[in-house]
């Protein structure tokens, strides 16, 4: 009964984790597009959402990943068996992969916390969309487990990333008309 347990608030975490991870990408566009703003506007907005993306990566997002991953490990050291299983060490390749994806957000923020802002809000949005496809990942690996080729894996992610790569193109060209 504890595994099932901990395995209840290891999905919680995981999902307040994305919340995170979804959101922040997105407060980080707003900042990137506020620098086009005349002042006192700009520096109103850019202050704003900073402090919102601050409180969301401190209050939501670090805690989250790091209850994941305490949770994560109790569920290994509850059912080490999953580490024989070839799915697992793909799902924790594809999670250590996700980790990398967290800490590039906590360099972006480093960089907005000091006012450089780097990216465009087009890199932006694209870098926005690839916890969409670590989740998708993730979920196939978890429930289809073996029943799922390493090859149409990649080919689905593929074509998710086209399909995501396209709407961010077409919104582009529609918002700027």
């Amino acid at each position: 009964m504890a595994f099932l347990y901990s395995k209840a608030v290891h999905i919680i975490f995981v999902v307040t984790w994305f919340a995170g991870l979804f959101y922040l990408p997105r407060l980080m566009i707003y900042i990137t597009e506020a620098q086009a703003k005349p002042e006192p506007e700009k520096t109103i907005l850019s202050r704003h959402l900073y402090t919102m993306a601050r409180r969301l990566w401190y209050g939501i997002t670090w805690p989250s990943a790091i209850l994941t991953l305490g949770m994560g490990v109790a569920l290994l050291v509850q059912q080490p068996s999953y580490l024989q299983m070839g799915f697992m060490h793909v799902k924790l390749t594809v999670v250590a992969l996700l980790y990398a994806y967290h800490f590039s957000l906590q360099y972006l923020m480093n960089q907005l916390g000091k006012g450089i802002v780097r990216y465009s809000s087009q890199q932006l949005r694209i870098w926005n969309e690839v916890p969409t496809l670590f989740l998708i990942a993730i979920v196939f690996i978890i429930v289809v487990r073996e029943g799922i080729s390493i090859v149409w894996g990649i080919v689905g992610l593929l074509i998710v990333t086209f399909a995501i790569l396209t709407g961010i193109k077409l919104y582009k060209k529609f918002r700027n008309d």
